[in-house]
């Protein structure tokens, strides 16, 4: 993808006096006629495409509806998260605090989102999760106000371990960063893949955002899996990808992934991410009307190629607006507004989706393939799709405490 340059500014001035606690989003309504929308992504570090992609997608579904949300002009109020868990509820903090937002739409880093949490829960402030998969934010911490356009970590990955048993894998190893979202893509691939009669061979780990992977590679070649699945996002998944093949790997193991693996990063990657199969939510070649229509105004808009990140920024984007105009502007109408997040059925590229109880996308994930640098739709069955997924990788007894918070 191509690098887009973005400035990071406060796109207004503060209304009213700093307080010295938390406010709630009512507070906001009362000083300032516009929606006061906050952006909390990662600007900066191996993430930073992923947030500048999330961006523009939001923005590009708002503006296509004129620009409004329920008849309410918009103010844009930005904090980059610099994908520092440790910074989480400080910098969320700043935009329900001082920025007095209206709705919080972050973040990728699923450390990250555990901080936004803690400040929704708080607060009650609307919080859309663009990308974060964490499981607690829809589990055990689920709450009424927090909606998921995304995945959850183990939503793509309990749609990998039978393809890859499918295609004669059966001894695999998995690596991945070890942090939340590594920790739960293997939850989704472990569940997948032994209950297809895969065996895995060994679990190998580096901390987030390291990228030496050389002795990783070096053990993965002394144990002679017959596959390695994974789990690698942004810059860090095009250099796992370009080192996979420098180790010589590439024509001796298989090489599997959440789709995260390839999205976004084909160009930084090269001919060496050319045949790596991987299961996600969207495919650049999904052959839509509605696919084409939108990676055609998103390049046109952007100049660059949509990914997965610039979808979910969408989708957001598309709720915020169903949501906004169901209570024509007053997000402080909250029972209307959740119900009409909850029954609200997004017209999106990656395909038609809605929300489960919990607050987490029912959508189909596609099995991929790298195919001249595009990842295309496997044909399987004449539609290409592996699974329909709430995202949910065991039974949910933790299902009906989030309904009972969001009714």
């Amino acid at each position: 993808m191509t690098t887009r340059r973005l400035v990071i500014s406060r796109s207004a001035v503060l209304v009213g006096a700093a307080s010295t606690g938390l406010l709630r989003p009512s507070s906001a309504r009362a000083q300032s006629g516009r929606v006061r929308v906050g952006l909390m992504l990662p600007y900066t570090g191996t993430y930073a495409q992923l947030g500048v992609a999330i961006e523009n997608g939001v923005r590009m579904a708002i503006d296509q509806q004129g620009g409004l949300l329920g008849g309410r002009a918009i103010e844009w109020f930005k904090v980059d998260d610099e994908s520092e868990p440790g910074k989480g509820v400080e910098n969320a903090s700043k935009l329900v605090q001082r920025d007095k937002v209206d709705v919080l739409i972050g973040t990728v880093h699923s450390g990250v989102q555990m901080g936004i949490q803690k400040v929704a829960r708080d607060t009650g402030v609307l919080n859309l999760i663009p990308n974060a998969g964490v499981h607690a934010a829809t589990r055990a911490l689920c709450c009424a106000n927090v909606f998921r356009t995304s995945f959850s970590n183990a939503q793509p990955t309990l749609a990998l371990g039978k393809a890859m048993v499918d295609r004669g894998h059966r001894r695999a190893v998995w690596i991945t960063w070890k942090y939340a979202a590594g920790d739960e893509a293997f939850e989704g691939f472990k569940q997948s893949y032994t209950a297809a009669g895969g065996s895995i061979v060994k679990e190998l780990g580096l901390p987030f955002p390291n990228v030496e992977f050389q002795a990783l590679l070096t053990e993965i070649a002394a144990l002679k899996p017959d596959a390695v699945a994974c789990f690698f996002a942004g810059g860090g998944a095009a250099k796992f990808i370009r080192d996979y093949v420098a180790a010589g790997l590439k024509n001796k193991i298989a090489l599997y992934g959440s789709g995260f693996l390839t999205e976004g990063m084909l160009d930084a990657a090269g001919p060496a991410a050319e045949g790596i199969i991987t299961t996600m939510h969207y495919s650049d070649s999904l052959d839509t009307p509605r696919n084409k229509q939108f990676r055609l105004e998103y390049a046109k808009t952007f100049r660059s190629q949509p990914d997965v990140y610039a979808v979910q920024g969408y989708d957001t984007g598309l709720l915020l607006v169903q949501g906004a105009n169901a209570v024509k502007g007053d997000l402080s109408a909250k029972p209307a507004l959740y119900k009409a997040l909850e029954a609200a059925v997004i017209d999106s590229p990656r395909g038609k989706w809605r929300m489960s109880r919990a607050h987490n996308p029912v959508q189909d994930i596609y099995l991929r393939r790298v195919e001249n640098g595009e990842n295309k739709v496997i044909r399987a069955g004449g539609h290409g799709r592996a699974t329909r997924s709430a995202g949910h990788a065991r039974p949910a007894p933790w299902l009906r405490h989030c309904f009972a918070r969001a009714s």
